[in-house]
C-alpha cells in the first residue's frame, strides 16, 4: 500500500426491502445514520476520526419532508462529530458513486484522510406532489389533482427510462427473450450466492421504532426463489416500453450502503488493513435516450484512464437497471474491445445484480462496490470494476483492486 493511495477500510449495507415492505414508513436520514454507525464500527475507528460524510440520495421529494440536507442530517444522527462536514449528491442512479468520487478527490487533494460514503433510499416513502401554483391560486372549487414523481420514472420533457432502455436494446439486437433470460440468470446466482453465504459479509440486520412496534429486516426483500424462466415470458410490459416487465426490472426499493475510505497514509496510522484500493473512478453522460449504452463508456474511460484493458479485469458489476443494461452494454464493450461477449459477460453480476437484490436508487453505487470487493476478496484479489447508469443517460465507473 502506497500513502498516497485512496483504500476501503470497511463496507456494509442493510438488506434491501421491497416497496410498501417494513422499512416503508422509515426516514432515509435513519437508514443512513445507522450504515454510518456500521462503517464505524467495522472499520473498528472513533468517531473522532470522521473528516467527512458524503451521501447520495435520488428521491429528493422524499428528503424534502426531512428538509434536505440528509447528509448532514445522516452524520448527526449516527453521533459523527458536528465539525465533519458533509455534503449531499443527487445523480439518479449514479448518486452514490458521485459520492465516492467526491470523497476519493476529498482524499486525493488532502481536503480529509478519512471520509464516510453512504448512499440511502427509501422508494416507498416518496411522496405526492400538488399543482405548484396552488400555494398562490388556490382553489376556489373542483379536484386538486396530485402527481406521482415515481410514475413511470421518467422527466416531462424525454420518454419513461423503460421506453429508452427497451428501444435501444432492441436497437442493439438484444431481444425481450434475452433480458428474461438475464433476468432469470440474477435471481438464480443470488439465490446461489445467499446459500453459500456471500451476502452476510456485506449486510447486517436493522431495526426501527415506529411508534409502539419495532420493525426489523435481516435479508433482502425484493429475490424470488420461486422464480421460473416461464412466469417471466408470461409478463405485460410496462409503460409502453417494447420489452421492459416488473420481472426483468427491479423493485421501487429501500436501504442504504456505504464504504469507509481513508488515505493509505491515514491507514497505516491507525493500524488498519485496507479490504481495496481504489484506482480510478469516473462519470460520462451520453444522449437522454442511451442509458442502457453508458455503462460501456463509463467502463472503457476508467480503464483508459488507469492504464488497463478490460482483459485485465477479474469482476465487473453492471448495475441492473433493468436486465437490458448489462446486456446492452456488454455488447458494445465486446465490439470495441474484441473480447469475447460470452467471456465478458461470464464476469458481469457472478452473485446476481439489482433485478433479484433490489435497487435502492441512491444506495445502488456503494453497493455495486461493496459486493464486487467481497467476492475479490474471496477469489483472491484483482482488479474490479463497478458502473451505473443515471437518468437521462448518465454513467459512473469505479474501479478498484485486491490485493
Amino acid at each position: 500500500m502506497d500513502t498516497r493511495d485512496v483504500v476501503i477500510i470497511a463496507a456494509a449495507r442493510t438488506p434491501f426491502d421491497r416497496f410498501g415492505g417494513v422499512l416503508k414508513d422509515v426516514p432515509s436520514y435513519q437508514l443512513g445514520a445507522v450504515v454510518a454507525k456500521e462503517l464505524v464500527s467495522r472499520a473498528g475507528i472513533d468517531k473522532s476520526e470522521v473528516d467527512e460524510l458524503s451521501l447520495g440520495i435520488c428521491v429528493q421529494l422524499e428528503a424534502a419532508q426531512e428538509t434536505n440536507i440528509i447528509g448532514r442530517q445522516v452524520m448527526l444522527e449516527a453521533g459523527l462529530p458536528p465539525e465533519a462536514v458533509s455534503i449531499t449528491l443527487d445523480r439518479a442512479c449514479c448518486s452514490s458513486t458521485a459520492a465516492i468520487q467526491y470523497s476519493e478527490r476529498s482524499l486525493r487533494l488532502g481536503i480529509s484522510s478519512l471520509g464516510l460514503v453512504c448512499g440511502v433510499e427509501n422508494m416507498s416513502r416518496g411522496g405526492y406532489l400538488v399543482p405548484p401554483g396552488l400555494r398562490w391560486e388556490g382553489t376556489k372549487m373542483g379536484d386538486v389533482v396530485l402527481r406521482d414523481p415515481l410514475f413511470k420514472l421518467g422527466y416531462d420533457r424525454f420518454n419513461p427510462v423503460a421506453v429508452d432502455a427497451g428501444e435501444v436494446a432492441l436497437e442493439y439486437g438484444v431481444t425481450r427473450e434475452e433480458q428474461d433470460d438475464w433476468a432469470y440468470r440474477s435471481q438464480v446466482r443470488y439465490q446461489e450466492a445467499l446459500a453459500a453465504g456471500k451476502f452476510s459479509q456485506e449486510m447486517f440486520p436493522v431495526s426501527f421504532t415506529r411508534g409502539r412496534q419495532t420493525v426489523t429486516l435481516d435479508r433482502d426483500m425484493q429475490p424470488r426463489a420461486d422464480i421460473t424462466r416461464e412466469m417471466l415470458s408470461k409478463l405485460p410490459t410496462v409503460y409502453g416500453s417494447p420489452t421492459i416487465t416488473p420481472g426483468n426490472a427491479p423493485g421501487l426499493n429501500t436501504g442504504g450502503a456505504g464504504l469507509a475510505l481513508a488515505t493509505g497514509q491515514r491507514a497505516k496510522e491507525l493500524g488498519k488493513e485496507p479490504l481495496a484500493r481504489v484506482v480510478k473512478t469516473v462519470s460520462v453522460a451520453r444522449n437522454p435516450r442511451e442509458i442502457a449504452v453508458v455503462p460501456a463508456p463509463a467502463i472503457m474511460k476508467c480503464l483508459r484512464e488507469a492504464g488497463l484493458k478490460l482483459e485485465d479485469i477479474e469482476l465487473i458489476e453492471i448495475n441492473e437497471a433493468f436486465a437490458a443494461m448489462p446486456l446492452v452494454s456488454s455488447k458494445v464493450l465486446a465490439e470495441e474491445t474484441g473480447v469475447s461477449l460470452k467471456e465478458l459477460r461470464d464476469k458481469i453480476n457472478v452473485n446476481g445484480g439489482a433485478v433479484a437484490i433490489g435497487h435502492p436508487v441512491g444506495a445502488s453505487g456503494c453497493r455495486l462496490v461493496m459486493t464486487m470487493m467481497y467476492e475479490l476478496l474471496r477469489r483472491g484479489g484483482g482488479y474490479g470494476i463497478a458502473a451505473i447508469c443515471g437518468g437521462l443517460a448518465q454513467g459512473d465507473a469505479v474501479l478498484i483492486k485486491v490485493g
